[in-house]
């Protein structure tokens, strides 16, 4: 049975870089805090009226498509991850289709907060390995700054802005993602979302009276869920695929604190010169995390290594894959 191989990636983020030094001076923080507790140093914003994570997408799927030389009219289905979609519909995925020409094919959102894009690869590939289609784009985009309240100091200083796109096609030697595993628990509900804005409570003028609005975190149960979670799911991938620390060629982990990522590569075995990480660049752009460290380390990549991508998101949500990379 043929694999989806990740045949090609390719990131974008937006120009405006807010630094640590620009966050001390609009909340009571510091540089070293933010720095010590989490490895950011700085993050892309996007700006300008009416820029959604759609435009981020388009520009990562532009791209993607353009290095890859393959035409809009050959793409098969789109899946977009994303949390800060442009609107409660019509979906990111359509917008970023019309926007790089992309026309009469399948497309479709996925929501699992930062666990997204793990899950938009695992549905994806089913797709390939049925024979059922042949090029599938898998988008994670995530405009945080659209939802983080920057006068709250234990989650300003974490979110970035930014998107990530790889094409999947089919293999047949062996090659591309070979394992995946997905769990939620809702459990997490209460402990990082976003309040209001949604069916359950529809905007009013005392929902944004409250702030409701905007991301809400409780820091140290996130944490302690993550560590576990986040490590435990590598681990599995890894006892499933019979991998030892020295088989991983990399770790691809989501970039959300770096507390977290030394963690799970300490579960897995993994030293700190296997693991990729760029969270102190970009923060934390949520679904996009994981493409944008595949796009920033591709030139190190080599066809054969074996990838444990692995993530953890708001709800809860959490995922690993295994991918023995293609190119």
């Amino acid at each position: 049975m043929s694999k989806a191989a990740i045949t090609g990636v390719y990131g974008y983020v937006p120009d405006y870089v807010l630094t640590n030094a620009e966050l001390e001076r609009m909340v009571d923080t510091n540089d070293e805090w933010i720095t010590s507790r989490t490895g950011i140093k700085e993050r892309h914003i996007l700006k300008g009226e009416g820029m959604g994570s759609s435009h981020m997408g388009a520009k990562a799927v532009a791209g993607l498509l353009e290095k890859l030389s393959i035409k809009p009219e050959e793409v098969d289905l789109l899946i977009c991850a994303t949390t800060t979609p442009d609107y409660v519909f019509p979906g990111t995925a359509n917008l970023i289709c019309d926007m790089v020409g992309i026309r009469n094919i399948g497309s479709f959102d996925i929501q699992a907060a930062c666990s997204g894009f793990v899950y938009a690869l695992t549905i994806g590939s089913q797709f390939i390995e049925t024979g059922k289609y042949k090029k599938i784009v898998i988008v994670g985009a995530d405009k945080m700054s659209a939802i983080i309240d920057y006068t709250d100091r234990a989650t300003c200083v974490l979110f970035g802005d930014g998107a990530g796109a790889v094409m999947l096609e089919p293999n047949e030697d062996g090659l591309g993602i070979l394992d995946s595993i997905i769990k939620s628990d809702g459990v997490g509900q209460n402990h990082l979302y976003q309040k209001a804005g949604g069916s359950r409570y529809p905007p009013t003028h005392e929902t944004v009276e409250k702030r409701s609005h905007y991301v809400y975190q409780d820091g140290p149960a996130v944490f302690k869920f993550a560590v576990k979670n986040m490590a435990d799911v590598s681990a599995e991938i890894m006892e499933r695929n019979n991998l030892a620390g020295s088989d991983v060629a990399w770790l691809v982990p989501h970039q959300a604190n770096k507390r977290i990522i030394d963690a799970t590569a300490h579960r897995m075995g993994i030293e700190a010169d296997k693991v990729m990480m760029n969270i102190h660049r970009y923060g934390n752009t949520t679904a996009a995390t994981i493409p944008l460290c595949l796009f920033d380390y591709e030139s190190q990549l080599k066809k054969g290594d074996n990838l444990v991508l692995a993530a953890f998101g708001g709800g809860f949500t959490w995922g690993a894959a295994y991918v023995k990379w293609a190119y």
